[in-house]
Protein backbone atom coordinates (compact mmCIF):
# COMPACT_ATOMS: atom_id res chain seq x y z
CA UNK A 1 0.00 0.00 0.00
CA UNK A 2 3.05 2.40 0.91
CA UNK A 3 4.57 1.97 -2.70
CA UNK A 4 1.40 2.64 -4.34
CA UNK A 5 1.01 5.97 -2.02
CA UNK A 6 4.59 7.05 -2.80
CA UNK A 7 3.80 6.74 -6.37
CA UNK A 8 0.60 8.82 -6.14
CA UNK A 9 2.37 11.44 -3.89
CA UNK A 10 5.47 11.71 -6.27
CA UNK A 11 2.19 12.29 -9.26
CA UNK A 12 0.74 14.96 -7.07
CA UNK A 13 4.19 16.87 -6.86
CA UNK A 14 4.75 16.50 -10.26
CA UNK A 15 1.09 17.90 -11.16
CA UNK A 16 1.76 21.33 -8.79
CA UNK A 17 4.89 21.38 -10.46
CA UNK A 18 3.08 21.03 -14.12
CA UNK A 19 0.54 23.92 -13.17
CA UNK A 20 3.08 26.49 -12.37
CA UNK A 21 4.42 25.81 -15.26
CA UNK A 22 1.33 25.85 -17.62
CA UNK A 23 0.84 29.54 -17.85
CA UNK A 24 -2.04 31.34 -20.22
CA UNK A 25 -3.00 27.68 -21.04
CA UNK A 26 -6.19 27.60 -19.57
CA UNK A 27 -7.44 24.16 -21.26
CA UNK A 28 -4.37 22.73 -19.88
CA UNK A 29 -4.56 24.29 -16.01
CA UNK A 30 -7.76 22.90 -15.92
CA UNK A 31 -6.77 19.32 -16.85
CA UNK A 32 -4.09 19.39 -14.66
CA UNK A 33 -6.16 20.94 -11.71
CA UNK A 34 -8.82 18.44 -12.03
CA UNK A 35 -6.23 15.77 -12.11
CA UNK A 36 -4.47 17.42 -8.59
CA UNK A 37 -7.51 17.87 -6.88
CA UNK A 38 -8.44 13.90 -7.34
CA UNK A 39 -5.63 13.43 -5.63
CA UNK A 40 -4.98 15.33 -2.94
CA UNK A 41 -7.60 13.76 -0.04
CA UNK A 42 -4.81 10.56 -0.54
CA UNK A 43 -1.77 12.89 -0.25
CA UNK A 44 -3.50 14.58 2.83
CA UNK A 45 -4.68 11.17 4.37
CA UNK A 46 -0.84 10.04 3.53
CA UNK A 47 0.88 12.94 5.36
CA UNK A 48 -1.36 12.15 8.82
CA UNK A 49 -1.36 8.66 8.38
CA UNK A 50 3.05 9.05 8.17
CA UNK A 51 3.14 10.87 11.31
CA UNK A 52 0.82 8.57 13.21
CA UNK A 53 3.09 5.65 12.32
CA UNK A 54 6.27 7.87 13.23
CA UNK A 55 4.71 8.99 16.92
CA UNK A 56 3.69 5.65 17.38
CA UNK A 57 7.00 4.19 16.68
CA UNK A 58 8.45 6.90 18.94
CA UNK A 59 5.75 5.79 21.62
CA UNK A 60 7.21 1.96 20.71
CA UNK A 61 10.95 2.35 21.79
CA UNK A 62 9.90 4.52 24.95
CA UNK A 63 7.73 1.69 26.66
CA UNK A 64 11.56 0.31 26.93
CA UNK A 65 13.27 3.32 29.07
CA UNK A 66 13.99 2.66 32.42
CA UNK A 67 12.24 5.48 33.23
CA UNK A 68 8.63 4.39 34.83
CA UNK A 69 7.10 7.55 34.15
CA UNK A 70 7.85 7.36 30.93
CA UNK A 71 6.81 4.04 30.51
CA UNK A 72 3.45 4.98 31.12
CA UNK A 73 3.51 8.62 29.44
CA UNK A 74 4.35 5.96 26.35
CA UNK A 75 1.83 3.74 26.85
CA UNK A 76 -1.09 6.24 27.25
CA UNK A 77 0.33 7.04 23.82
CA UNK A 78 -0.23 4.45 21.83
CA UNK A 79 -3.31 3.58 23.52
CA UNK A 80 -4.71 7.11 21.93
CA UNK A 81 -2.85 6.43 18.39
CA UNK A 82 -2.98 2.63 17.35
CA UNK A 83 -7.19 3.86 16.97
CA UNK A 84 -6.38 6.37 15.09
CA UNK A 85 -3.56 4.49 13.08
CA UNK A 86 -6.25 1.75 12.45
CA UNK A 87 -8.88 4.78 11.04
CA UNK A 88 -6.61 6.42 8.94
CA UNK A 89 -5.50 3.09 7.29
CA UNK A 90 -8.92 1.89 6.88
CA UNK A 91 -9.41 5.42 5.08
CA UNK A 92 -6.49 5.57 3.18
CA UNK A 93 -7.36 1.90 1.82
CA UNK A 94 -10.67 2.99 0.95
CA UNK A 95 -9.61 6.40 -0.78
CA UNK A 96 -7.24 3.41 -3.30
CA UNK A 97 -10.10 1.77 -4.46
CA UNK A 98 -10.81 1.85 -7.87
CA UNK A 99 -13.87 4.66 -8.65
CA UNK A 100 -16.48 3.35 -10.86
CA UNK A 101 -15.71 6.36 -13.95
CA UNK A 102 -19.44 6.27 -13.74
CA UNK A 103 -20.05 7.73 -10.56
CA UNK A 104 -20.02 11.73 -10.67
CA UNK A 105 -22.37 11.32 -13.67
CA UNK A 106 -25.70 12.52 -14.25
CA UNK A 107 -28.18 9.35 -14.29
CA UNK A 108 -31.40 8.18 -16.55
CA UNK A 109 -33.78 6.67 -14.22
CA UNK A 110 -36.70 3.73 -15.72
CA UNK A 111 -39.04 3.01 -14.10
CA UNK A 112 -41.67 0.42 -15.04
CA UNK A 113 -44.87 -1.38 -13.78
CA UNK A 114 -44.43 -5.31 -13.50
CA UNK A 115 -47.25 -7.51 -12.42
CA UNK A 116 -50.07 -5.76 -10.73
CA UNK A 117 -52.12 -3.76 -13.31
CA UNK A 118 -53.48 -0.40 -12.21
CA UNK A 119 -51.76 -0.39 -8.61
CA UNK A 120 -48.55 -1.59 -10.45
CA UNK A 121 -48.52 1.70 -12.44
CA UNK A 122 -50.11 3.84 -9.18
CA UNK A 123 -46.95 2.38 -7.39
CA UNK A 124 -44.62 3.40 -10.47
CA UNK A 125 -46.10 7.16 -9.49
CA UNK A 126 -45.17 6.86 -5.77
CA UNK A 127 -41.76 5.91 -6.92
CA UNK A 128 -41.28 8.01 -9.20
CA UNK A 129 -42.54 10.96 -6.60
CA UNK A 130 -39.81 8.82 -3.66
CA UNK A 131 -36.99 9.84 -6.33
CA UNK A 132 -38.30 12.94 -6.79
CA UNK A 133 -38.35 14.03 -3.44
CA UNK A 134 -34.73 12.18 -2.74
CA UNK A 135 -33.06 14.19 -5.58
CA UNK A 136 -34.36 17.48 -3.68
CA UNK A 137 -32.88 16.57 -0.39
CA UNK A 138 -29.57 15.91 -2.56
CA UNK A 139 -30.03 19.68 -3.85
CA UNK A 140 -30.12 17.52 -7.74
CA UNK A 141 -32.51 17.91 -10.74
CA UNK A 142 -34.98 15.87 -12.41
CA UNK A 143 -35.91 15.95 -16.21
CA UNK A 144 -38.81 13.98 -16.93
CA UNK A 145 -37.60 12.48 -20.96
CA UNK A 146 -40.40 9.95 -21.45
CA UNK A 147 -43.72 8.58 -20.27
CA UNK A 148 -46.76 6.52 -19.97
CA UNK A 149 -49.47 7.30 -18.22
CA UNK A 150 -52.46 4.79 -17.08
CA UNK A 151 -55.22 7.72 -16.87
CA UNK A 152 -55.89 7.53 -13.45
CA UNK A 153 -52.41 9.00 -12.26
CA UNK A 154 -50.15 6.01 -12.73
CA UNK A 155 -47.46 5.48 -15.03
CA UNK A 156 -46.85 2.25 -17.05
CA UNK A 157 -43.69 3.75 -17.59
CA UNK A 158 -41.72 6.62 -17.00
CA UNK A 159 -38.34 7.77 -17.88
CA UNK A 160 -36.61 10.50 -16.32
CA UNK A 161 -32.87 12.07 -15.65
CA UNK A 162 -31.25 13.35 -12.38
CA UNK A 163 -28.81 15.95 -12.93
CA UNK A 164 -26.45 16.60 -9.95
CA UNK A 165 -23.22 15.04 -8.73
CA UNK A 166 -22.78 11.10 -7.66
CA UNK A 167 -25.77 10.65 -8.98
CA UNK A 168 -25.28 7.57 -10.36
CA UNK A 169 -22.69 6.94 -6.74
CA UNK A 170 -25.82 6.53 -4.87
CA UNK A 171 -28.61 5.45 -7.28
CA UNK A 172 -26.95 2.60 -8.18
CA UNK A 173 -28.29 0.79 -6.08
CA UNK A 174 -31.94 1.47 -7.14
CA UNK A 175 -31.38 -0.69 -9.92
CA UNK A 176 -33.83 -4.04 -9.40
CA UNK A 177 -37.70 -5.08 -8.93
CA UNK A 178 -38.90 -3.01 -5.79
CA UNK A 179 -42.12 -5.21 -4.46
CA UNK A 180 -45.24 -3.60 -2.74
CA UNK A 181 -47.77 -4.86 -0.49
CA UNK A 182 -51.13 -2.95 0.24
CA UNK A 183 -54.58 -2.44 -0.11
CA UNK A 184 -55.44 -1.24 -3.34
CA UNK A 185 -58.07 1.85 -3.48
CA UNK A 186 -60.05 -0.53 -5.69
CA UNK A 187 -60.31 -3.15 -3.39
CA UNK A 188 -63.81 -3.26 -2.03
CA UNK A 189 -62.91 -6.23 0.48
CA UNK A 190 -59.93 -4.31 2.21
CA UNK A 191 -57.58 -7.34 0.79
CA UNK A 192 -53.75 -6.87 0.44
CA UNK A 193 -52.21 -7.10 -2.90
CA UNK A 194 -48.76 -7.80 -4.26
CA UNK A 195 -47.62 -5.90 -7.11
CA UNK A 196 -43.95 -4.93 -8.42
CA UNK A 197 -42.18 -1.98 -10.36
CA UNK A 198 -38.73 -2.04 -12.11
CA UNK A 199 -36.42 0.54 -11.70
CA UNK A 200 -33.24 0.61 -14.02
CA UNK A 201 -30.22 3.10 -13.13
CA UNK A 202 -27.75 4.01 -16.71
CA UNK A 203 -25.71 6.24 -16.46
CA UNK A 204 -25.71 9.42 -18.85
CA UNK A 205 -23.06 8.70 -21.88
CA UNK A 206 -21.34 11.22 -23.94
CA UNK A 207 -21.44 11.13 -27.93
CA UNK A 208 -17.96 9.84 -27.86
CA UNK A 209 -17.51 7.03 -25.21
CA UNK A 210 -19.99 4.52 -27.50
CA UNK A 211 -20.53 4.85 -31.16
CA UNK A 212 -23.71 4.15 -32.83
CA UNK A 213 -23.58 3.73 -36.69
CA UNK A 214 -26.98 4.74 -38.31
CA UNK A 215 -27.20 1.88 -40.45
CA UNK A 216 -27.72 0.10 -36.76
CA UNK A 217 -30.78 2.41 -36.23
CA UNK A 218 -34.73 2.44 -37.39
CA UNK A 219 -36.22 5.44 -36.97
CA UNK A 220 -40.11 5.61 -37.14
CA UNK A 221 -41.87 8.75 -36.72
CA UNK A 222 -45.97 9.04 -35.44
CA UNK A 223 -48.15 11.87 -34.11
CA UNK A 224 -47.69 11.61 -30.54
CA UNK A 225 -50.38 12.01 -28.13
CA UNK A 226 -51.31 13.34 -24.36
CA UNK A 227 -53.63 10.92 -22.09
CA UNK A 228 -56.52 9.36 -23.21
CA UNK A 229 -55.43 10.70 -26.73
CA UNK A 230 -55.80 14.24 -25.73
CA UNK A 231 -53.16 17.05 -27.31
CA UNK A 232 -53.05 14.97 -30.54
CA UNK A 233 -49.98 16.66 -32.58
CA UNK A 234 -50.75 17.50 -36.28
CA UNK A 235 -47.18 17.00 -37.27
CA UNK A 236 -45.33 13.47 -36.63
CA UNK A 237 -43.08 14.60 -33.72
CA UNK A 238 -42.50 11.36 -31.76
CA UNK A 239 -40.28 8.81 -32.28
CA UNK A 240 -39.28 5.45 -31.93
CA UNK A 241 -35.89 4.11 -32.84
CA UNK A 242 -35.08 0.96 -32.69
CA UNK A 243 -31.67 -0.45 -32.27
CA UNK A 244 -31.22 -3.54 -35.04
CA UNK A 245 -28.24 -5.10 -33.31
CA UNK A 246 -30.24 -5.74 -29.67
CA UNK A 247 -33.84 -5.10 -30.75
CA UNK A 248 -34.06 -1.66 -27.70
CA UNK A 249 -36.95 0.04 -28.50
CA UNK A 250 -36.75 3.67 -26.94
CA UNK A 251 -39.62 5.98 -27.76
CA UNK A 252 -39.73 9.93 -26.64
CA UNK A 253 -42.66 12.08 -27.51
CA UNK A 254 -42.48 14.62 -25.22
CA UNK A 255 -40.97 17.26 -26.99
CA UNK A 256 -41.90 19.98 -29.43
CA UNK A 257 -40.11 18.91 -32.56
CA UNK A 258 -38.82 15.35 -33.86
CA UNK A 259 -35.27 16.30 -33.48
CA UNK A 260 -35.59 17.27 -29.89
CA UNK A 261 -37.27 13.72 -29.55
CA UNK A 262 -34.72 11.95 -31.55
CA UNK A 263 -31.91 13.72 -29.64
CA UNK A 264 -33.86 12.10 -26.10
CA UNK A 265 -34.14 9.29 -27.62
CA UNK A 266 -30.18 8.35 -29.20
CA UNK A 267 -29.40 9.95 -25.49
CA UNK A 268 -31.49 7.06 -23.60
CA UNK A 269 -30.09 4.58 -26.44
CA UNK A 270 -26.65 5.18 -25.72
CA UNK A 271 -26.94 4.50 -21.88
CA UNK A 272 -28.78 1.72 -22.03
CA UNK A 273 -25.80 0.01 -24.63
CA UNK A 274 -23.19 1.51 -22.49
CA UNK A 275 -24.61 -0.15 -19.38
CA UNK A 276 -24.81 -3.51 -21.04
CA UNK A 277 -21.73 -3.13 -21.74
CA UNK A 278 -20.31 -2.32 -18.53
CA UNK A 279 -22.30 -5.04 -17.04
CA UNK A 280 -20.15 -7.84 -19.62
CA UNK A 281 -17.18 -6.00 -18.22
CA UNK A 282 -17.93 -6.09 -14.89
CA UNK A 283 -19.60 -9.97 -14.65
CA UNK A 284 -15.95 -10.94 -16.34
CA UNK A 285 -13.86 -8.71 -13.51
CA UNK A 286 -15.52 -9.93 -10.82
CA UNK A 287 -16.01 -13.56 -11.17
CA UNK A 288 -14.40 -14.25 -7.79
CA UNK A 289 -17.73 -12.13 -5.84
CA UNK A 290 -21.36 -11.62 -6.38
CA UNK A 291 -22.12 -8.25 -7.22
CA UNK A 292 -24.78 -6.31 -5.23
CA UNK A 293 -25.89 -4.02 -7.83
CA UNK A 294 -25.49 -3.23 -11.78
CA UNK A 295 -24.84 -6.75 -12.92
CA UNK A 296 -28.06 -9.33 -14.42
CA UNK A 297 -29.74 -9.24 -11.49
CA UNK A 298 -32.46 -6.60 -12.50
CA UNK A 299 -34.91 -10.18 -11.97
CA UNK A 300 -34.44 -10.17 -8.45
CA UNK A 301 -36.73 -8.67 -5.94
CA UNK A 302 -34.33 -6.01 -3.84
CA UNK A 303 -36.55 -3.95 -1.85
CA UNK A 304 -40.54 -4.53 -0.16
CA UNK A 305 -42.90 -1.94 0.92
CA UNK A 306 -45.30 -3.27 3.43
CA UNK A 307 -47.84 -0.46 4.19
CA UNK A 308 -50.09 -2.39 6.33
CA UNK A 309 -46.93 -2.74 8.61
CA UNK A 310 -45.11 0.56 7.43
CA UNK A 311 -42.37 -1.55 7.18
CA UNK A 312 -39.89 -1.13 3.88
CA UNK A 313 -37.14 -4.12 4.06
CA UNK A 314 -34.34 -4.12 1.50
CA UNK A 315 -33.59 -7.84 1.17
CA UNK A 316 -29.80 -7.04 -0.10
CA UNK A 317 -28.71 -6.01 3.28
CA UNK A 318 -31.44 -7.51 5.47
CA UNK A 319 -32.32 -4.13 7.09
CA UNK A 320 -35.85 -1.89 7.59
CA UNK A 321 -37.45 0.74 8.20
CA UNK A 322 -40.82 1.12 9.95
CA UNK A 323 -40.92 4.66 9.20
CA UNK A 324 -42.82 4.23 5.20
CA UNK A 325 -43.79 7.34 5.13
CA UNK A 326 -40.12 9.05 5.67
CA UNK A 327 -38.85 6.61 3.18
CA UNK A 328 -41.62 7.44 0.88
CA UNK A 329 -40.48 10.58 0.69
CA UNK A 330 -37.17 10.59 -0.27
CA UNK A 331 -35.26 9.59 3.15
CA UNK A 332 -33.64 6.54 1.50
CA UNK A 333 -30.24 7.08 3.32
CA UNK A 334 -30.80 4.05 5.48
CA UNK A 335 -30.45 1.82 2.83
CA UNK A 336 -28.30 4.09 0.28
CA UNK A 337 -25.67 4.24 3.02
CA UNK A 338 -25.60 0.95 3.51
CA UNK A 339 -25.23 -0.70 0.77
CA UNK A 340 -22.63 1.68 -0.33
CA UNK A 341 -20.97 0.72 2.73
CA UNK A 342 -21.18 -2.79 2.13
CA UNK A 343 -20.28 -2.80 -1.53
CA UNK A 344 -17.00 -0.55 -0.60
CA UNK A 345 -16.44 -3.50 2.39
CA UNK A 346 -16.42 -6.30 0.13
CA UNK A 347 -14.03 -4.37 -3.00
CA UNK A 348 -11.67 -4.19 0.32
CA UNK A 349 -12.01 -7.28 1.02
CA UNK A 350 -11.02 -8.35 -2.63
CA UNK A 351 -8.63 -5.64 -2.69
CA UNK A 352 -7.17 -7.77 0.24
CA UNK A 353 -6.83 -10.59 -1.26
CA UNK A 354 -5.85 -9.83 -4.77
CA UNK A 355 -2.51 -8.04 -2.34
CA UNK A 356 -1.84 -11.14 -0.90
CA UNK A 357 -2.09 -13.25 -4.13
CA UNK A 358 0.00 -10.89 -5.61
Amino acid sequence: MLEKITGIENRYEELTRMLGEAGDDYQRVAELAKERAELESIVSNAQEYRRTIERLNQAYDLQSSEDEEMRELASAEIADLEPVARRLEKELKSLLLPKDPRDDRNVIMEVRAGTGGDEAGLFAADLFRMYNRYAERQNWKIEVLSQNETGIGGFKEIIFMVKGKGAYSKLKYESGVHRVQRVPMTESQGRIHTSTVTVAVLAEVEDVEIDIPESDIHIDVYRSAGAGGQNVQKNSTAVRLTHIPTGIVVACQDERSQLQNKLRAMSILRARLYDIEAEKRQQELEKTRRSQVGTGERAEKIRTYNYPQSRVTDHRINVSSYNLPAVMDGDLGIFIDELSLRDESERLAMAGVAEDEG
